[in-house]
């Protein structure tokens, strides 16, 4: 039973980057691209407010401190990756097409953002903890996503009924697996290979 905690974050996730106000977008942009530049650990809230040509007391005011500022930062980039996952799958006929393809749009996406790619080619000590040992937020706020969706799509198409929680769990696992730990037998360096491996393999979980 999801808890009132993981709701909330779950809901700020999704909300959308364009209800940010104008100057709120502007030092979230030039966070994004400090922490990208120089990662987590190089970069202060004087070195946000110069790059986005605010004073630190405006940083300060809109997020509070360091770890506001980051936190924003992710959501945001979240909520932006959940809507991009949205409109790839949204117009695909069936649930199998739109897991194929949701893996997909999750590799791309991840290894080519310029924050969460960045991050995990130049802090990995930093990033590793918050999709391993210290991952259960994100892991729930992934898990739920998902969840949400198979729940509808199982209601569509007249599956069974059972909770879809475990399987939408073990997808989510096993695409984190694949960005950070890519080398093995499996190849999945185009995305053709990935649409095969999701097909073979992903698909079928929606019949557990």
């Amino acid at each position: 039973m999801k808890t009132s905690a993981n709701d909330s974050l779950l809901a700020r996730a999704l909300a959308r980057p364009e209800t940010e106000e104008r100057l709120a977008r502007q030092i979230l942009d030039a966070a994004v691209e400090q922490f990208t530049i120089f990662g987590l650990r190089r970069s202060s809230v004087d070195d946000v407010a110069k790059r986005a040509g605010v004073s630190r007391v405006t940083v300060y005011r809109r997020f509070r401190n360091k770890d506001g500022l980051v936190e924003a930062c992710l959501l945001r980039e979240v909520s932006r990756f959940f809507q991009e996952l949205d409109d790839a799958v949204a117009p695909l006929p069936t649930m199998q097409d739109r897991v194929v393809e949701g893996f997909v749009v999750a590799l791309r996406h991840t290894r080519a953002h310029p924050l969460f790619g960045g991050l995990l080619r130049l802090e990995p000590e930093v990033v590793l903890p918050y999709l391993t040992v210290q991952g259960g937020p994100a892991l729930t706020v992934t898990t739920d996503y998902l969840t949400s969706h198979l729940r509808r799509a199982r209601h569509t198409e007249g599956r069974s009924d059972s909770d879809p929680r475990p399987v939408a769990e073990l997808m989510v696992r096993v695409a984190v697996s694949f960005l950070l730990n890519p080398a093995g037998c499996i190849e999945l360096d185009d995305e053709e290979q990935s649409r095969a491996f999701a097909r073979r393999y992903l698909a079928p979980l929606l019949d557990a």
